[in-house]
């Protein structure tokens, strides 16, 4: 069974800085649901499709095989870039607007409340 997942220290430091260097570090929930991503890969991949699945009934599998084609950088070495699940649930994350990005990430938590593998700190 899972380990409960909490807020990563590394969150708070980043928050506390003020310093955004990176797109996602503007929102508290956005950062820590890239963190999980980042630490807990292997654990969160079933989450990151089912998260996949969801978007492709809203938009369609073709619109979203398209789009992720145009965002997809050509140089692919940064962490998420090693597992196409991955890489294609932060891609996304990262190109809609940040309603949407934020509205994506509580939802990515609650799912993961619910099925007991994290738990807010």
């Amino acid at each position: 069974m899972m380990k409960t997942l909490q807020l990563l220290p590394k969150i708070k430091e980043i928050l506390v800085s003020q310093n955004y260097k990176r797109w996602y570090d503007h929102d508290p929930v956005l950062l820590e649901v890239i963190n999980l991503l980042q630490n807990y890969q292997n654990e969160l991949k079933a989450q990151a499709e089912i998260f996949l699945q969801e978007i492709e009934k809203k938009v369609s599998k073709e619109a979203i095989d398209k789009f992720y084609e145009m965002v997809r950088p050509k140089v692919c070495n940064r962490w998420y870039d090693k597992d196409p699940v991955i890489s294609r649930t932060v891609e996304l994350l990262r190109v809609v607007p940040p309603d949407v990005q934020k509205a994506t990430a509580k939802s990515f938590l609650k799912a993961l409340e619910d099925m007991g593998v994290y738990k807010k700190v």
